[in-house]
């Protein structure tokens, strides 16, 4: 939503009037499992009880979640893709694989992965 509506703000359209597609939500709300896969991944790594450096941790979890996201955009783009019906297609655009993912959009991911994972913490009592 938020990119087509920067695309309406560049054509000087000031509603900011933004598009999804329904087949779209399944998709965005997988990113509730980032955290816990973090979490995950943490306890796997871990073979001492050292707690992690704080910088260390946000580059292993942004990555982490990068690579994730891009997995899952490319892997349910591919499927949706397969039967006609991927609301996206990145054909000729800047450093797309398929159409399906954008590389320049890494940072992007690296991101919004350490977003949800704010996101999907539970509040401290």
């Amino acid at each position: 939503m938020l990119f087509t509506s920067a695309e309406s703000m560049m054509l000087h359209d000031w509603r900011l009037m933004g598009k999804t597609s329904l087949l779209m939500f399944p998709i965005y709300g997988m990113g509730a499992l980032l955290a816990p896969i973090g979490r995950g991944v943490d306890r796997w790594l871990q073979v001492d009880q050292t707690p992690l450096r704080l910088q260390d941790r946000v580059m292993r979890h942004g990555v982490l979640y990068m690579v994730l996201i891009f997995t899952a955009e490319y892997c349910s783009g591919a499927w949706l893709k397969a039967r006609g019906i991927c609301p996206w297609d990145y054909t000729g655009r800047h450093s797309n694989i398929n159409g399906l993912i954008r590389l320049d959009f890494a940072p992007l991911w690296f991101f919004t992965g350490l977003l949800f994972e704010q996101l999907s913490k539970k509040p401290r009592p």
